[in-house]
């Protein structure tokens, strides 16, 4: 698992007005680290009168500095057009030092309206940074993004480009690939390009893009990392498609000799969310165009900073734990974060009764020394009510009830309408809160659920019973339900946070799609929850893009909370995420950027519902949280992670 942490202090440049040439835009940043600070290159566009250039307005390229990588100074402008080549705009630039020189390729616009014929990329080099003293086209077909390896593989200079960036009947879709020499002015000559792109495909990356209405670019040089080589790349869903396209970044792992070999891949864990992603010159715009990385004080370790142009308007910066981000790179972890117990499914549909089709989404708490798992169970009738499991060390099952210890009884909940349609009490969610009046001192048992009648929309209901009825099993002393829901509203995944926030509970339910948040007085007295203080919601183009909601109860952590939760994707698989909360309960410190948890085995792909993974209750350890989850809605598992990873990652 890993975080992605937007820089505090973006936009970090924005365009001056009081400079022509980078009075409209300022963004797409390509950055080199130096022992004095940071210096980026970026594309500047500039009022196309005050820069007499009457079809367009014209990109050039800047360049500043800055000593803490946050505040830049020392603007000014270093290529502006000046070959036929160029002649109207230079574009994007990826900057390297290597061998000693300082060399940034761009996007040289040959002429206008813009089209395939006119794209190409060309490359400046000189031996300051802020002065380039000689200027190549590099391209003699369209292309974009192309950047050095920083340094030589098997003593040849490599160049990764993106090849027919733009649409042409003979080539539809584009291509990054890798060019190599023995020296760099090899590159400078057509006759190599010639030769070279005859046999494109040769030279093509295993292919990035997952369908083929989308988009990929070239993002960043290369990072050499101890697993091989990272590569940060622009991922663009239904790029052909102006009205439903998703800019999104993602990263690669390459083979270290051979780079055109994919170790391993990220899905997108950088969508616009931010104002200054949504609102600008092109609105809903994440562009990566270089990493650095610098070491940041301990746990944190080693950091990669993702600078990227935000709606194609400004500069901006994100940073990811380098171990964090190669660990789910990891082909050998297919596993996530959580690892799955090798017993699974601990439990599974039986008998003709109240169980015999489904058992799974349960419940989870640890009373004197036992798990105690509160599943749902289904009949043939699709009647769903919650069966009792005890696990002494988590995983094993010691006990499991002949009878359901839940069933349902308000009138909301009983079954109308189809004999055979779903019903009951579903997905229970539990937790112990202590109350001064109880003279044990023991507390009491708060269980939430999705309450359903098969015709209404979902409910949300609550019923209690004291932790000492519980043990001596008087579950005929489950206290009468009550909806802590509206009427008429679809909202489900109920959980209480299990301690009381200045006596009052709070109290998470999902609306439509997004997880929410409601103080509710006391949870006797028919109070329901009346407004979204709204916690997260779906991240568009990410794999929790079409629905989240929360999975247990949050646990807690010194200073917070940790919220494990579902999300849905576009094609409908249920995976598992992590929020940090503050101690409030209510604001996010962090999110995961991939799932900690997906669904893999053929019990978990393969059942009622296919493709998912559904927790509603966890137990902690020592430092191992024992994590219970439906699969596929039809059988239990359970998986362990480590508590204090996911806490570092997340902090």
């Amino acid at each position: 698992m890993f975080v992605i942490r937007r820089e505090p202090h973006n936009p970090i440049l924005a365009p001056q007005r009081e400079r022509p040439w980078e009075s409209v835009a300022t963004y797409n940043p390509s950055a080199i680290r130096t022992g004095e600070g940071v210096r980026i290159y970026y594309r500047a566009l500039g009022s196309s009168s005050a820069l007499e250039t009457p079809s367009a307005e014209l990109s050039t390229i800047g360049t500043a500095f800055s000593e803490d990588g946050i505040h830049f100074h020392s603007r000014q402008q270093v290529l502006a057009p000046q070959e036929p080549w160029d002649a109207f705009g230079c574009e994007d630039p990826r900057a390297v030092f290597f061998e000693g020189r300082w060399y940034c390729f761009y996007t040289a616009l040959g002429g206008y309206p813009f089209g395939p014929d006119n794209i190409k990329v060309a490359l400046a080099i000189g031996d300051e940074p802020d002065t380039f003293t000689e200027r190549h086209l590099i391209t003699p077909f369209n292309a974009k993004a192309a950047t050095l390896f920083p340094e030589r593989i098997d003593g040849d200079v490599v160049m990764l480009l993106t090849a027919h960036t733009d649409w042409t009947a003979e080539h539809p879709r584009p291509t990054i690939a890798i060019a190599r020499a023995k020296q760099i002015e090899e590159f400078f000559e057509p006759e190599y390009w010639e030769r070279w792109h005859e046999r494109l495909q040769e030279h093509a990356l295993e292919e990035l893009r997952r369908e083929d209405a989308d988009h990929i670019e070239v993002g960043a040089s290369p990072l050499l990392t101890d697993k091989g080589w990272l590569l940060v790349y622009s991922y663009i869903q239904n790029y052909y498609d102006e009205r439903n396209r998703i800019f999104s970044v993602e990263a690669a792992l390459l083979d270290r000799d051979d780079p055109r070999k994919r170790i391993s891949r990220t899905e997108s864990f950088l969508v616009p969310q931010e104002y200054y992603e949504q609102y600008g010159l092109v609105p809903q715009v994440v562009f990566p165009t270089s990493v650095t990385t610098y070491d940041a004080p301990l746990p944190a370790g080693r950091q990669v900073e993702i600078w990227y142009g935000g709606a194609d308007t400004v500069c901006a910066k994100a940073s990811v734990a380098l171990d964090d981000l190669l660990r789910a790179l990891d082909p050998e972890r297919p596993a996530r974060t959580f690892i799955r117990d090798s017993r699974n499914p601990i439990l599974a549909p039986r008998g003709s009764g109240f169980e015999s089709a489904g058992v799974f989404n349960a419940a989870a708490i640890e009373l004197d020394g036992a798990v105690y798992i509160l599943y749902r169970a289904m009949d043939s009738a699709n009647t769903s009510t919650i069966g009792l499991a005890v696990s002494k060390d988590g995983a094993v099952i010691d006990e499991r009830l002949s009878q359901p210890v839940y069933v349902p009884r308000a009138d909301f909940e009983m079954k109308r309408g189809n004999a055979t349609g779903n019903s009951g009490c579903e997905d229970p969610r539990i937790v112990r809160i202590g109350d001064s009046s109880d003279p044990l001192g023991a507390g009491t048992l708060h269980m939430t659920y999705t309450a359903y009648d098969g015709t209404h929309v979902p409910s949300g209901a609550v019923s209690s019973i004291s932790v000492k009825d519980f043990l001596e099993r008087r579950f005929e002393n489950w206290s009468q339900p009550q909806l802590l829901t509206p009427d008429g509203v679809d909202d489900k995944d109920l959980a209480l946070l299990p301690e009381r926030i200045n006596g009052k509970y709070l109290l998470y339910h999902r609306i439509n799609n997004q997880i929410c948040a409601d103080i509710i007085p006391d949870l006797a007295s028919g109070k329901r929850a009346s407004r979204c203080i709204e916690i997260i919601s779906p991240r568009r183009g990410m794999w929790d893009s079409a629905k989240v909601g929360i999975a247990g109860p949050p646990i807690p952590i010194p200073g917070g909370w940790l919220m494990i939760y579902h999300g849905v994707s576009r094609h409908g698989t249920y995976r598992l995420g992590a929020v940090l909360l503050g101690e409030d309960g209510t604001t996010v410190l962090a999110r995961t950027a991939d799932p900690i948890f997906e669904p893999l085995e053929k019990y978990e792909k393969e059942g009622v519902v296919a493709n998912v993974v559904f927790s509603c209750g966890a137990v902690v350890r020592g430092d191992t949280v024992y994590m219970y989850y439906g699969g596929a809605d039809k059988v239990l598992g359970v998986a362990t992670a480590s508590l204090s990873h996911i806490i570092d990652a997340l902090t």
